[in-house]
């Protein structure tokens, strides 16, 4: 048995995890990270990355079978889904490659392999090989897949999006459970490669949008195109001979019967800090089990234990995660000197076609505010209309006594740009006027935004650039 001491312990070498190190090191060359898995990010593994390779072998497809609709002839589009998956695999691999070697660069001494749990609030066990006694410990664990037991019915078939990038080849159908950001950008990519998608929600949730009127535009753009039932009534779910077998009702209230060669779950995450033995600490826990952090400062109440990443379960984005991380390991570095962290204005792009964004304060959270709602359609939108793009709703959201711009929710062409522009000027605590100053081109799309601008300006007791 092996016994280490050192000032700070990073359980996790995920996103978070390598910010938490790198910012430790700062403050104490004593660190060591801990690992229990593979080396290689979630994002690069089987999130953001993998799946973009995805959805740009669709939009591929996609725009060849579109091209018409421009005068542009391209005949018979053939996905070959050997040769799609192939690539997403391999450069997939290449993306993970950069982390590993990243990691490699870390001396030998600051790393430990094995699947961590708490002894007691300072003391570690690693595998069966090591305790470690940390004077301060970072949790950046990540997260994992869940899904509610009933779809455990479908046995073998059961799937989770992680589980799709190390596919062979693409399969002739499947049925998509949780139309979130992971469903939605998973289940479209594989229509326009040619499955047969069937996806199914719960209460009408489509992405993350909150916005009543963007999200009945979203579900309403999405089922035109694929199968999409956001609010299902699924009867039954069971392991059939070629697959699975699911029974619904549909919006008529008969019941329906498909068959699909897998069940895709993409009805979200859990934290992975239930194999942690956190019983064994003093640390405050909420009702599901996961330690109560000041996002602040990532302090587990007055602690010398932080967390950060996808294991707080709140925003599982790879530039929150590294942000927290950053904040964490500093923290930890510089114990009992705990101080707030730098915070960005939110934001999140949903990769699906139209794109989501959400910038800022969502609708529900400012929605008993007084605040006034810019709008925008991007139906007959110039630059968007030019593209065949123009499918898409933009509001944003103002405080009707000082206009200053407080968030937005969008789906339409060009939204992760949009977005970009729209967090910078809410992290700058710019006004509508203030954003209405600002140059905007002709023709592109974000004279859209201009439009929602002005639309809000128009709204407001004391707005100078309503003619702008």
């Amino acid at each position: 048995m092996q016994e280490r001491h050192v000032d700070v312990a990073v359980i996790g070498a995920g996103s978070a995890g390598l910010g938490a190190y790198r910012s430790a090191l700062e403050w104490t060359p004593n660190v060591v990270m801990i690992e229990g898995g593979p080396y290689g990010t979630t994002c690069a593994r089987v999130g953001c990355m993998p799946s973009k390779l995805l959805i740009a072998a669709a939009e591929a497809a996609h725009a060849s079978e579109q091209a018409s609709e421009f005068g542009v002839n391209t005949g018979s589009v053939a996905v070959d889904g050997v040769a799609v998956m192939d690539r997403v695999r391999r450069e997939r691999d290449r993306f993970v490659g950069f982390v590993v070697e990243s990691v490699d660069n870390i001396p030998a001494e600051h790393k430990l392999v094995g699947n961590a749990v708490f002894i007691n609030d300072n003391t570690l066990m690693v595998g069966d090989h090591t305790r470690v006694s940390a004077k301060r410990i970072v949790i950046a664990t990540g997260s994992s897949p869940a899904w509610p037991r009933h779809l455990e019915a479908a046995e073998d078939r059961l799937i989770v999006n992680d589980d799709v990038f190390d596919w062979q080849d693409l399969p002739e159908s499947v049925a998509v459970f949780g139309p979130g950001v992971i469903g939605l950008e998973l289940g479209q990519a594989l229509h326009r490669l040619g499955v047969r998608v069937h996806m199914f929600g719960i209460q009408s949730i489509v992405g993350p949008l909150t916005d009543p009127a963007i999200r009945s535009y979203a579900e309403k753009t999405f089922s035109e195109e694929f199968f999409l039932d956001a609010d299902a009534n699924v009867t039954s779910i069971e392991r059939s001979d070629k697959g699975v077998s699911i029974g619904y009702l549909d919006d008529e209230g008969n019941e329906q019967t498909i068959s699909v060669d897998y069940l895709v779950a993409a009805t979200g995450r859990r934290p992975n800090v239930f194999g942690l033995s956190l019983e064994n600490t003093s640390l405050l826990l909420d009702e599901r089990g996961v330690p109560v952090v000041n996002e602040r400062t990532m302090q587990i109440g007055d602690t010398h234990v932080f967390l950060a990443g996808d294991a707080t379960n709140t925003k599982p984005l790879l530039h929150e995660a590294s942000d927290e991380g950053r904040i964490a390991g500093r923290n930890a570095g510089r114990y009992p000197n705990v101080e707030e962290g730098f915070r960005r204005s939110p934001l999140g792009v949903v990769f699906s076609d139209p794109q989501i964004a959400m910038v800022g304060s969502t609708y529900k959270e400012l929605e008993h505010r007084n605040i006034v709602v810019g709008s925008v359609s991007f139906e007959d939108q110039g630059r968007s209309r030019v593209m065949l793009k123009n499918k898409g709703l933009l509001h944003v959201y103002a405080e009707a006594t000082t206009g200053r711009f407080l968030g937005a929710e969008m789906i339409g062409p060009s939204a992760e740009h949009i977005g970009h522009l729209l967090a910078w000027a809410h992290q700058q605590g710019l006004t509508i006027n203030d954003m209405l100053s600002m140059p905007f081109y002709h023709p592109v799309v974000e004279e859209g935004l201009r439009t929602a601008l002005r639309n809000a300006c128009a709204q407001l007791a004391d707005c100078g650039l309503r003619a702008a």
